[in-house]
């Protein structure tokens, strides 16, 4: 390849002795998988910069499935995640790694990505809206069209107090029932808006995320979630609203 790409490292494990196989977000190629010669040898000058969250520049060369790593140097010091939002930002770099195609080039979804782990890192308290946001952003990315203004019956504008029923390649549709696949016309405006006023229409975000994003991810249960939970285990109780994924 030639030339430097920007880039964040998604996720990255030992590859015999010194190296190290990573997964790297890219702004150009997407989700590239790159062989880091050497990276855990004692010379290497690469041991603090190839880590989540460390917004980078790299060139690597290769044909196959898997690159080698020639250079790779960090654009700034690596995005301040802890706690709470260090787990938020594990789930999203998972659920990159979990839904994109392997080189598929994802140019604009690359700066959702620095948008929503810079929102982390400013964050104070929830990591809600950071995550929302960029969940129904990887959604239009891939494609996946859906109308939060029209109900799918009759064509005509929802309305705000009005019952909505989810259904799948279908759209929303008024209904009177109200279960987990239902919202409010309210719901669907700031779903199409991305914007979260209040509690309620987030908790509405989160439901939506996370049906529309069941058949990409399978049957697979994403590890970052666990790992959230374990860590929730070990903290003080928190309102529903302030808890992420």
């Amino acid at each position: 390849m030639e030339g430097w790409q920007r880039a964040f490292v998604l996720h990255g494990r030992p590859y015999s002795e010194t190296s190290l196989m990573l997964d790297l977000f890219t702004e150009g190629h997407g989700r590239v998988r790159i062989l880091a010669k050497g990276a855990r040898g004692r010379r290497s000058n690469l041991k603090g910069c190839l880590q989540p969250f460390t917004p980078l520049l790299v060139r690597w060369s290769g044909r196959g499935e898997v690159k080698t790593l020639r250079s790779a140097e960090p654009v700034s010091l690596a995005l301040p995640l802890t706690g709470l939002m260090l787990y938020s930002g594990l789930y999203v770099n998972e659920l990159v790694s979990r839904v994109l195609e392997h080189e598929s080039n994802f140019s604009s979804l690359f700066f959702d990505y620095l948008n929503c782990i810079q929102a982390l890192a400013a964050a104070n308290g929830s990591p809600e809206l950071a995550l929302r946001q960029f969940e129904l952003a990887l959604l239009a990315h891939l494609g996946y069209g859906v109308d939060f203004l029209h109900c799918a019956g009759s064509g005509e504008p929802v309305a705000d107090t009005m019952t909505y029923r989810y259904r799948e390649e279908r759209g929303f549709i008024a209904s009177l029932v109200v279960d987990n696949s239902s919202f409010t016309g309210r719901d669907l405006k700031a779903l199409a808006s991305r914007e979260f006023p209040d509690a309620i229409t987030l908790r509405a975000a989160k439901r939506f995320t996370r049906i529309a994003l069941k058949p990409y991810l399978g049957g697979k249960p994403l590890k970052s979630r666990e790992l959230f939970r374990q860590f929730l285990v070990k903290k003080p109780p928190v309102a529903d609203d302030e808890t992420s994924q």
